[in-house]
């Protein structure tokens, strides 16, 4: 690729880019601005300073693209349309079951919740406000929604299927904790503004309604994916038949990537927990083992015929991957493989990169933020810029078991910035562990192939070949889950902030454009590790700071003061998974001071949520209430995990940690404690029955913050503690006591409705949800 063409190609990338900031001068986005305005300066500059770089109009084209596509990010970002399924979510009075019509997208997928999901494109719409009286008369309706059924319903759905699901519609919620998952902004970027809760799926085609709906488009691509889906649904049965579970579907997923089949969410954690998850999406390594056979196949065709094929052979794997944005890139990759070799040119794979990077933003700009196309575009640049040098300094090792070497390590090295940006989470025995599972993943994957191309044609045969496979697949799946639980896997560092990661990638570039530079290495390291723990130890040991957690369970507090972290609360299985680990990652924690359990489980079934936190951080002190049973056993089997356990003494303060902590009551729980010079009250549970006894006790002694779970009616109970700030943690405050928080000026929250709340010593308190987000 000529200068000029890499200058407007990195020009387009970063106008993308620059999108991310959010201000605009008289409508025009900044990142148009930041491009449109350096362009006709480096126009008059750089052909003076680079005398041999491209001409003064290559600038200012640059300029201008860079601009344009800020503004074609901004056109291609999907909005509700005039008719959209979105718009009865605003309607004064919701229907509590909708009937929704439409043609199935995308491959029905197994969720964690045991559930079918699907995206559904949707041509009508009907309702009724109460289940007992009849749907209103239907209505057309564009957009598309996120559907789950239950798994006895969708069995058997494909895509390009006419369907019709009842249930109830709801909006995807956004992110409720600091560095949660933001489901609603995932979906928007999908175009997709509602959710369906589906209960019942009916099947209108087959009995000659909505034919008009099937137009002559639809028909064409619904028999296409179809026809793609009972081509995986072969491979995927021949490898299933021959391995069973869980192996079966490992080895599809490896050749199919996870998007079209249903792999143990077990297997997904431990692999993603141990830095294999790229094994599971179809990428660079089988388009270029398909790419390599198919081009071995065709030696004795003409060359354009051999194109040919071998493009659609590219094609057809392309789609039954279910078009996920690594194999996409790769493809373009292995057609310009292809086409250099039909016209006998050489291929440039960073000039092929880029091209594909680009290629690919301009048939969809919104993949700029996706994380698996980023990922897959730095694994890739890492092994064509990094992998020579790594190659050159480990020319001490033969050269296969350096290339294994330095694969992984580049890959690990490049990406790592991203990683730790999103998940603020690092896997130390990563880079060791691809070494050793690599000739494992080659032989599965050609052998997954292999075994795929029988079973299309006869599954017996495939499920055969697949048998050949257990023994490789069942260690590899043995090991990531050893590995998974060795100390110090999945080690929390904390997020880093943007500015930290253009740093780093700039470092990096810096180091492979300055060739100099790379017999000093270890500096580079040393500074790039630093750019990492310095922030981040000066905030844990500067951050004063308690969280209430938006849960579904029960109330959780984070209390992080100067460098000491503590919990309060009952942990339940979802909001350890969905709630407490990610919050606790994404801020570095590893090890939490000391622990207050309410509600310490004395049953098998309660532990969940305790066990899935100790196998990722231990506890030093675990402060239980006096009449607490004996831990189950479960939990006695990480009680490793946990140094000490101390009942806490009714009535008396005691220093927990460095917070004073007075239990005030058993049963409910009630604690007293001070942060800053705010005097907090907590109630694990203010169930109606037990206010009464508590309120002639004189547990609610005046305070400066109330916090309680469960549902609050009684306004003595906020009369006798007078506080200036109560949360109510996963549950609405009652309109009634809307009313007296506003005539005695208290500032209200609900975790439910306002997501987390935070208190900082320096700017009080704060929630997570604005205004504009709800």
């Amino acid at each position: 690729m000529s200068t000029s063409g890499l200058v407007l190609c990195c020009a387009y990338v970063v106008g993308l880019l620059l999108t991310a900031l959010p201000w605009k001068v008289s409508g025009v986005p900044v990142g148009a601005i930041a491009l449109l305005m350096p362009g006709i300066v480096t126009a008059l500059v750089m052909p003076r300073v680079w005398r041999i770089g491209p001409r003064a109009k290559v600038w200012l084209v640059a300029g201008a693209i860079g601009g344009f596509a800020a503004f074609y990010l901004g056109f291609r970002t999907p909005a509700p349309g005039a008719a959209d399924v979105s718009h009865w979510l605003e309607r004064s009075s919701l229907p509590s079951q909708v009937e929704v019509w439409g043609f199935i997208e995308t491959s029905p997928r197994l969720t964690r919740s045991q559930k079918i999901q699907f995206n559904l494109d949707v041509f009508q719409i009907g309702g009724s406000v109460k289940p007992s009286e009849p749907m209103v008369l239907p209505e057309a309706a564009t957009g598309h929604v996120y559907v789950t059924v239950p798994l006895l319903w969708g069995t058997g759905l494909h895509p390009g299927q006419m369907v019709s699901v009842k249930g109830k519609l709801y909006e995807p919620q956004a992110a409720t904790n600091p560095g949660g998952f933001d489901f609603r902004a995932q979906l928007a970027q999908q175009g997709i503004f509602a959710g369906l809760n589906g209960k019942l799926v009916t099947f209108p085609e087959p009995e000659g309604r909505f034919r008009e709906q099937r137009t002559l488009w639809r028909q064409i691509s619904g028999e296409v994916q179809r026809g793609l889906w009972e081509v995986r649904g072969r491979i995927v049965r021949s490898h299933v038949s021959g391995l069973s579970v869980p192996e079966g579907p490992l080895v599809s997923a490896m050749l199919l990537g996870k998007g079209g089949v249903d792999v143990s969410f077990a297997i997904k954690d431990a692999f993603a927990s141990v830095g294999l998850a790229h094994a599971l999406a179809a990428s660079g390594f089988q388009v270029s083992l398909l790419v390599g056979i198919m081009v071995r196949l065709t030696q004795g065709l003409e060359k354009r015929l051999r194109l040919g094929v071998c493009t659609g052979a590219l094609v057809v794997y392309i789609g039954l991957t279910g078009l996920e944005a690594s194999v996409l890139r790769a493809g373009v990759m292995g057609f310009a493989v292809l086409l250099a070799m039909t016209l006998e040119r050489r291929s440039r794979p960073l000039g092929s990169l880029l091209v594909a990077a680009v290629l690919l933003l301009v048939f969809n700009p919104l993949w700029i933020w996706d994380l698996g196309f980023q990922l897959s575009f730095m694994a890739t640049l890492a092994l064509l810029i990094m992998g020579p040098a790594l190659m050159k300094q480990l020319d001490w090792m033969p050269t296969g078991i350096a290339s294994l070497v330095a694969v992984p390590l580049a890959a690990y090295i490049w990406t790592l910035p991203l990683q730790l940006y999103v998940f603020g989470v690092v896997s130390p025995y990563s880079v060791l562990l691809n070494v050793v599972v690599a000739p494992v993943l080659t032989v599965i994957s050609l052998g997954s192939a292999i075994a795929g191309l029988f079973g299309f044609f006869y599954i017996p045969a495939g499920s055969l070949a697949s048998m050949l496979l257990y023994f490789p697949t069942h260690w590899l799946i043995q090991l990531s889950d050893w590995v998974s639980k060795l100390p110090g896997n999945g080690y929390a560092t904390g997020t880093i902030s943007i500015e930290q990661v253009l740093a780093l990638y700039g470092l990096y570039l810096m180091i492979w454009w300055v060739v100099r530079l790379q017999r000093y290495w270890w500096i580079v390291t040393v500074l790039c590790v630093g750019l990492v723990a310095v922030p981040a130890g000066a905030a844990t040991t500067q951050r004063f700071q308690a969280t209430v957690l938006a849960t579904s369970d029960h109330p959780v507090m984070v209390l992080q003061k100067k460098g000491e972290v503590g919990i309060i609360g009952t942990v339940g299985e979802r909001d350890a998974q969905f709630a407490v680990l990610p919050f606790l990652q994404k801020q570095g924690v590893n090890e939490v001071d000391w622990a207050i359990a309410p509600h310490w489980p004395t049953e098998s079934a309660e532990s969940a949520g305790w066990l899935k936190l100790l196998d990722r951080v231990s506890i030093h002190q675990l402060y239980t209430l006096p009449d607490s049973q004996k831990p189950s056993s479960p939990v006695s089997a990480k009680h490793q995990r946990i140094d000490q356990v101390i009942p806490l003494p009714l009535g008396k303060a005691i220093p927990v940690g460095s917070t004073p902590i007075r239990l005030v009551s058993a049963e409910p729980a009630a604690l007293r404690f001070q942060l800053g010079d705010q005097i907090w009250l907590f109630v694990d549970e203010m169930a109606a029955d037990r206010v009464k006894p508590m309120i002639a006790a004189g547990v609610f002694s005046a305070a400066n913050v109330v916090w309680w779970g469960g549902e609050l009616r009684d306004k003595k109970v906020l009369e006798q503690v007078g506080a200036e700030v109560a949360i109510a943690s996963g549950n609405p405050i009652f309109p009634e006591l809307e009313q007296w928080f506003q005539q005695h000026q208290t500032a209200a929250y609900s975790t439910q409705q306002d997501g987390a709340i935070q208190w900082t010593v320096d700017t009080g308190f704060s929630h997570l949800l604005s205004a504009d987000s709800e």
